[in-house]
């Protein structure tokens, strides 16, 4: 099956896991088929964020989302090879109309693929990895089949991210299907905060902080 195939060639590439989907909201014409991929960030990294963001994961998270940028491109020519056409969401890019949104959320499209939930954080939260990834996504006219939505929640609704957000962008509400995003959480105020309080590192453009404390699968927390 195709998607074995593309699940290895992607694995190779050193992606940490591989979920497929079919969407229909997104604007990608007769391209409704996705790929997601996830990358485990470094724990080591993400354990250094106390209070701020360090440049060493500002590093880190420009590179991880390079990283991801390739390997979308690599299985986009994987797939036009064998005859189907793709295009790629970048893995940190806003659209023009939506300063806070890219072309399609690669959470959302994550979650439909099975590889785990939206926490109160508004992070998604691999079924193993926890809140320490970062996502791509890929849409295709290769029809590709995942295994569902995660219907569980991995989110244990603690509310360290809550009480730990610096700029008070989390809400606190629980997610489900069909809540608006506006709802859980604040993006202009996280983005605001963000470009006055970390203006030195990388001129405000990560935090971190509610990765950091978020304990699922993470026994450290």
């Amino acid at each position: 099956m195709l998607e074995q195939e593309l699940r290895e060639f992607l694995l190779n590439k050193g992606v940490t896991d591989v979920g497929f989907s079919e969407i229909d909201n997104a604007d990608t014409g007769d391209l409704k088929y996705a790929v997601s991929i996830v990358v485990k960030l470094s724990d080591a990294i993400i354990d250094e964020i106390d209070d701020a963001p360090t440049p060493t994961y500002f590093n880190h998270y420009r590179t991880v989302n390079a990283f991801i940028d390739r390997c979308l491109l690599e299985a986009g020519l994987f797939l036009q090879s064998k005859g189907y056409k793709y295009i790629t969401v970048a893995a940190s890019q806003s659209m023009p109309t939506t300063p806070f949104n890219g072309r399609y959320s690669h959470k959302e499209a994550a979650h439909k693929a099975g590889l785990g939930n939206i926490g109160k954080n508004d992070l998604f939260l691999h079924k193993k990895y926890g809140a320490r990834v970062r996502l791509g996504t890929l849409f295709t006219d290769c029809e590709l089949h995942g295994d569902g939505i995660l219907k569980e929640n991995p989110c244990i609704n603690c509310d360290k991210c809550v009480k730990a957000c610096p700029s008070g962008a989390i809400l606190g509400v629980s997610y489900y299907d069909g809540i608006k995003r506006e709802e859980m959480f604040s993006p202009s105020v996280c983005s605001e905060y963000m470009k006055k309080a970390y203006q030195k590192i990388g001129r405000g453009a990560v935090c971190g902080i509610c990765m950091q404390v978020c304990p699922v699968y993470n026994m450290k927390k």
